[in-house]
């Protein structure tokens, strides 16, 4: 049985979470395998309203009457690195440490973001030829040996994806997995058990209704989607996960809108951002939030999103 529980933000205080689910057949009780915090899109700078945001954010999550195993965060960790300076982003980077990183207490995985990667949008030869260019400074932050990985818990598998590629003709980026990525990919979920519930991580989402609305993007007389706003290669990841049913959602952040899709048994969801309107007050019609995401061992998912107090 698939649970598709979508809980619109603001409906639940951060204290007081229902650990069960109702769906078109009544309340249904199965055990809980893992409960995850999912924060996505922080945007952190040095600001006094970022640094106030994101205490904020850190002590509703402490005060969780049912803590979170784990904390998965998609991406966009600080403003900008894309097209900022080497000693903005270090000043981003720092404050990333103070705020957020030296106050969580979870067990906590990472994404990159493409805000993360620096240099890309300057087209500045020196900054091409610094060693951190592009992601090494982000996987230095972000502790990652790897820019994708898997990790498994109670029954679980979560795999975390590298969304970001460099577009050479535009000094910006495509969303979609390189060769290399997508056959690890591949042969990750190949090699794991049909009896293991999978979930894709990434910064940038595979499939998004909420792509639609990010912009005038119908002004032409036709939808124009972005290749950096949604994965251009989802087609082909869709098909990837037709050969692997136990492929049961994929989460993500990138666009500070939240949807939720179901397609041929995936669900598929876009969990806001932490920085609402980039730390500005809401993003068309969402507030800053994180969300609270159950995995149940029958392969269900709860995913509750919760409006925190950033002011």
């Amino acid at each position: 049985m698939k649970r598709r529980n979508f809980i619109k933000a603001g409906a639940l205080s951060a204290t007081g979470i229902a650990a069960s689910c109702t769906t078109n057949t009544g309340t249904v009780q199965a055990k809980k395998a893992l409960r995850a915090v999912h924060i996505t899109d922080m945007h952190i700078y040095p600001d006094a309203v970022v640094e106030k945001g994101i205490k904020n954010l850190i002590s509703e999550i402490n005060q969780l009457q049912e803590k979170p195993d784990i904390i998965i965060n998609t991406g966009d960790n600080i403003m900008d690195a894309l097209k900022r300076s080497k000693e903005e982003v270090a000043a981003q980077w720092d404050v990333w440490h103070k705020y957020f990183r030296s106050q969580i207490n979870f067990e906590l995985y990472n994404c990159i973001g493409n805000h993360d990667v620096w240099g890309w949008g300057l087209n500045d030869e020196k900054v091409k030829n610094d060693k951190l260019y592009g992601k090494a400074w982000a996987k230095e932050n972000l502790e990652l040996e790897n820019n994708y990985y898997s990790i498994n818990k109670n029954g679980w598998k979560l795999i975390f994806l590298d969304s970001s590629f460099f577009a050479e003709n535009r000094h910006a980026y495509t969303a979609k997995l390189d060769e290399k990525q997508f056959v690890w990919l591949e042969n990750e979920l190949a090699n794991t058990s049909k009896e293991v519930n999978v979930c894709i991580v990434s910064h940038i989402p595979i499939l998004s209704p909420a792509v639609f609305f990010d912009g005038d993007n119908e002004k032409s007389g036709n939808w124009e989607i972005p290749g950096s706003w949604m994965h251009i290669d989802a087609r082909k990841i869709k098909d990837m996960f037709l050969k692997t049913p136990n492929v049961k959602t994929a989460i993500s952040g990138h666009v500070h809108l939240v949807d939720h899709a179901n397609y041929l048994n995936v669900d598929y969801y876009c969990n806001g951002a932490a920085s609402g309107g980039w730390w500005k007050g809401d993003y068309q019609e969402f507030a800053p939030l994180y969300a609270i995401i159950d995995f149940y061992e029958d392969g269900s998912v709860d995913t509750q999103l919760i409006n925190y107090n950033w002011k």
